[in-house]
C-alpha cells in the first residue's frame, strides 16, 4: 500500500495494487490513512523516544496517553499494574494523573529495573505513589508478591508493556486477569508491530508473535473480557479512531 499526501490537491492518494482512491483532505477517511502513514514514518525515526513526562523518559506515543488519561479518569482504579519500567516515565504518568484526582496508585513490574532508572523514580516526587517490583511478570513469584500489593475490594487496572512476544503477553494476561475490575481494563501495548514487519528494528516474525495476537486469542477463551474501544469523551470532529500504537489493546472485564 502506498499512501501520497498531495497537498496540491487536498487530498490523500491510496494506493494498493492496482486501485487508487482519493480522498478530500477534509474527510475522515483521508485523516486515517495519513495517519496511518505517520505512524510508519514515526516507528522508523524512533519519534516516540523524544518525550519526557515530569523528569523522565516516557517512549509512548503521546496520543495513547491522552486516550488512556480519559479512561482512567472514568474509571478511577484504586491501583494501576503496569508490566514494563524502562526509564520510567510511564509510571511517572500514570503517578502525576492519580496526584491530581487525589486518588490512586501504580505498581510497576520489570525483569530488570536498571540502577540509574531506580534511582531516579526513587528521587522523583511523584514516587510515594508508585512500587517497584523488581522480577519476571510472569514468573509465579513476581505475580505473587504484585497480587499481596493489592488490597482486598481495590479497583484494579492492567497495562502490558514488557515482552511482546506472543507467548509472553498471553501468560501475562492470563496472570493478572483475575486481579482487574469489572468494567475495568487490561491494556495491551504495542499491537503496531503486527504490521511492521518491513520497518526498521523489526523481526520477521512479528506478522504473529505480536501483542495484538495475545490478545485475540486470550479473548477467544475468555468470555469475561470483550476487545471494547474506549469511546471518545468529547469528539466535534470528523476523526472517528484513535491514531494509536496499540490497536485492538483495550480488553474491558464484563463480569
Amino acid at each position: 500500500m502506498i499512501t501520497i499526501i498531495d497537498e496540491e490537491s487536498a487530498e490523500v492518494v491510496v494506493r494498493d495494487g492496482g486501485k487508487e482512491t482519493r480522498f478530500p483532505m477534509q474527510s475522515g477517511a483521508a485523516f486515517a490513512a495519513a495517519s496511518r502513514a505517520w505512524l510508519r514514518a514515526g516507528w522508523d525515526v524512533k519519534y516516540v523516544y523524544s518525550f519526557t513526562w515530569f523528569g523522565r523518559p516516557v517512549i509512548q506515543l503521546p496520543e495513547d496517553l491522552v486516550r488512556i488519561q480519559e479512561v482512567l479518569y472514568r474509571v478511577r482504579p484504586d491501583v494501576l499494574i503496569e508490566t514494563g519500567v524502562a526509564h520510567g516515565g510511564s509510571l511517572i504518568f500514570y503517578a502525576s494523573l492519580f496526584k491530581a484526582m487525589g486518588h490512586g496508585r501504580v505498581i510497576g513490574v520489570d525483569v530488570e529495573i536498571r540502577p540509574h532508572n531506580r534511582t531516579a523514580i526513587e528521587n522523583h516526587e511523584l514516587f510515594p505513589l508508585i512500587t517497584l517490583v523488581e522480577g519476571s511478570s510472569v514468573d509465579a513469584a513476581t505475580v505473587q508478591r504484585v497480587r499481596q500489593l493489592v488490597q482486598e475490594g481495590e479497583r484494579v487496572m492492567v497495562v502490558l508493556d514488557s515482552n511482546h512476544e506472543r507467548d509472553h503477553v498471553l501468560a501475562e494476561l492470563r496472570a493478572y486477569a483475575a486481579l482487574v475490575a469489572v468494567n475495568s481494563y487490561i491494556v495491551v501495548a504495542d499491537g503496531i508491530i503486527e504490521n511492521l514487519v518491513d520497518a526498521p528494528r523489526a523481526r520477521a516474525d512479528w506478522a504473529w508473535n505480536n501483542p495484538r495476537r495475545a490478545a485475540l486469542d486470550f479473548l477467544a477463551g475468555n468470555p469475561d473480557f470483550a476487545l471494547e474501544e474506549p469511546d471518545f469523551q468529547f469528539n466535534k470532529g470528523l476523526a472517528d479512531r484513535r491514531v494509536t500504537y496499540w490497536p485492538d489493546g483495550f480488553l474491558r472485564r464484563l463480569r
